[in-house]
């Protein structure tokens, strides 16, 4: 008789198993096709209006010009800035079209079906075999291995299934230490395509074979990431180091299978689930025309222009394209020599901060997503290096998403008023930002936010943690009437990715922290018409002049590397003196005379005046002409004169009251032994 072993599953639990798993997968079967009927009504966008005028698309070229000599650079052919900035904003040459799509899987039921059943299978399988594991003890000595097979299983799906693997690589307060290593690879670790089929692709798009194009090319791929492989060569024109994108074959085919299915998924559950208040439909579409974006590295290309116009700093680089060698499926760039954010030992090692840098990139990605509007939704560690040199280099610019004047605006009131704790300004700010629709009664959901974010009340700006007031919102959002606007999905996923490598590289982190003294600043020197109203109610409650919020303002905006306390007191002063500025006026004399609220506000002033000279910069000679200019103006000759008239009722008061009231008697303090 064979000794009994303990790990054995006996067959009939298995039998019973596999007869409950062929069922449900015949029932999944069966209802994929009606799902597909009753959704595809719902799924369908509205038709685009009808245009024979098309957008200039790609590369403006010369008549023969190509890869092996001609002159292909965008900015020999585009002579004014309205040219440049036209073709910096042009559509991907085969952009994302949802009704194309539906109408190209119409009716492959068995198609649909079996993608679905490819994508759910490998997971029910890996679940699985971790209950088993765990029923007979081993589930943690194999953690590693569901790692693996996680990444493995990402990586056979496709790019959209890595796209979401790369997004958790970055979040180590949600993944374990274990599974985190294993997506990491993720980034730039995916298995490579054929020599054979990458060079084709170069020799079909760029119309020379790469040997006649790149000298030393590599012989194999130096990275190789979810839409495409990345070699390193040399260009025999001008000997400058390149790096050369090659996009993976049928990319499109296999993207727009799942897109289809999400889309669909989208739809079916906005007409069917109650609880689902957003436009799923609208985000799948946000994400997925980015996508496709991205797949045209022309447009990339372009992206990575227009990132270097907006963004050009000293701490910043952005890899230059070489027009010449650059189409839709190939792309050439400045090869750049740097390392990935979350090697800190490397970083270390050549005497570089790793947190300096990650704040680097923090307040660039405050400027792209609050000052420009462009900006880098997919800023994995892979598409930041840390340069020798201190600089922060960005590579990657596929998908980028853009944010509209009054969002970016709404963005800092919310900010503003969350560190504040203004809980009614911020009900306000979502229906502003399109969260809330302006007939919705904010009654109950003013308090419930006062509610959710009861912890953040008794915390400094510096303890508060990004993805926790993201968690927190989120039960809110549940419950009550909110729908998330696209655009919101990609800068959430942006700051998300942002934080997630900041944590990694300093478990203490908060990116608000780091974020609000550029928000102090913007408020203190935009004079945006939604910014100065946002800063009328930071500094005025009840009629009283908050003091106190005012000294924060100044004291965080003077930790902004854009802080310019000349620049600020310029606008701070035309804007007093405006038309715009009259209520302010009308009350500064009632707040520097007032003795009521703060205190003595003469008292207060020089508080903030000694507060402002503590600052190395600051030269108080070098307002002399700004008081001198602004002077001459009607409206401070009146100012002048309520402040005068003030300050002497002020004087006379306590004149008067010092010759009738009589001098108080000395208490004596003597006591006896």
């Amino acid at each position: 008789m064979k000794d009994s072993d303990p790990t054995r599953i006996s067959d009939r639990p298995s039998i019973n198993f596999l007869q409950q798993f062929q069922r449900s997968l015949a029932l999944t079967l069966r209802c994929v096709k009606n799902i597909i009927r009753a959704t595809h009504m719902a799924a369908a966008p509205i038709a685009p209006p009808a245009t024979s005028t098309r957008p200039l698309r790609s590369l403006p070229s010369r008549a023969g010009a190509d890869a092996t000599g001609k002159d292909f650079t965008a900015y020999a052919r585009l002579n004014s800035v309205a040219d440049i900035e036209q073709w910096l904003d042009a559509p991907p040459e085969e952009p994302y079209e949802p009704e194309a799509i539906a109408e190209r899987y119409r009716g492959k039921y068995w198609l649909i079906g079996s993608r679905i059943v490819a994508v759910a299978l490998p997971f029910i399988l890996l679940i699985v075999r971790f209950w088993f594991d765990k029923a007979f003890g081993q589930a943690e000595k194999r953690r590693r291995s569901y790692a693996i097979r996680l990444r493995e299983i990402l990586t056979e799906l496709g790019p959209a299934y890595i796209k979401i693997g790369q997004a958790l690589s970055t979040r180590p307060d949600l993944v374990s230490p274990v599974f985190l290593e294993e997506l990491t690879k993720l980034q730039d670790q995916l298995p490579a395509f054929s020599n054979e089929i990458a060079f084709a692709l170069i020799e079909e798009q760029l119309g020379a074979k790469p040997e006649e194009l790149y000298e030393d090319l590599t012989p194999a791929p130096v990275a190789a990431a979810s839409l495409g492989q990345v070699y390193k060569g040399i260009l025999r024109r001008t000997g400058e180091a390149v790096a050369i994108k090659v996009q993976r074959p049928d990319l499109g085919d296999r993207i727009s299978i799942d897109i289809y299915i999400v889309r669909l998924l989208a739809a079916w559950a906005k007409e069917n689930i109650d609880r689902v208040k957003s436009d799923l439909v609208a985000i799948v579409d946000e994400f997925a025309s980015k996508l496709y974006e991205e797949m045209d590295y022309q447009k990339e290309g372009r992206n990575a222009e227009k990132f270097r116009r907006l963004y050009s700093h000293p701490a910043i680089h952005t890899p230059r394209i070489h027009w010449n060698y650059t189409r839709r499926k190939v792309m050439t760039m400045e090869w750049i020599d740097g390392t990935k954010l979350t090697e800190l030992e490397k970083i270390e090692a050549q005497g570089l901060d790793g947190r300096e840098l990650i704040e680097i990139g923090v307040n660039c990605s405050l400027r792209q997503l609050l000052e420009n509007g462009f900006f880098h939704a997919d800023p994995h560690p892979g598409n930041l290096l840390a340069m020798a040199d201190g600089r922060l280099a960005y590579l990657d610019f596929g998908m980028m998403s853009s944010v509209q004047p009054h969002q970016r605006y709404g963005l800092i009131n919310a900010i503003v008023h969350l560190v504040n704790r203004d809980f009614n300004g911020l009900a306000h700010d979502y229906v502003d930002l399109g969260f809330l629709t302006p007939e919705t009664d904010l009654s109950p959901i003013i308090p419930a936010l006062g509610e959710v974010f009861a912890s953040a009340m008794g915390a400094s700006v510096s303890e508060l943690n990004f993805k926790s007031i993201t968690d927190q919102l989120s039960s809110v959002m549940y419950e009550y009437p909110f729908r998330v606007p696209a655009y919101y999905a990609l800068i959430i996923r942006s700051l998300l990715t942002l934080e997630g490598i900041a944590i990694g590289i300093d478990p203490d982190f908060k990116v608000l922290s780091v974020a609000y003294p550029y928000i102090a600043n913007r408020l203190l020197s935009d004079d945006a018409p939604a910014l100065r109203k946002s800063l009328q109610e930071v500094l005025f409650r009840d009629g009283e002049f908050r003091w106190n919020r005012l000294e924060n303002l100044l004291r965080n905006a003077s930790s902004s590397e854009d802080y310019d306390i000349e620049a600020a007191a310029d606008r701070a002063l035309e804007f007093l003196l405006s038309e715009r500025g009259a209520f302010l006026r009308d009350r500064i004399a009632g707040v520097l005379f007032s003795s009521r609220g703060s205190g003595d506000g003469i008292k207060n002033l020089q508080r903030v005046w000694d507060m402002l000279q503590e600052d190395s910069s600051f030269d108080p000679l070098k307002f002399l002409p700004t008081i001198g200019k602004a002077a001459l103006k009607p409206e401070a000759r009146d100012l002048g004169r309520q402040i005068v008239s003030r300050w002497v009722q002020r004087s006379a008061a306590r004149t008067i009251r010092a010759w009738l009231l009589p001098d108080p008697v000395p208490t004596d303090r003597t006591y006896q032994a």
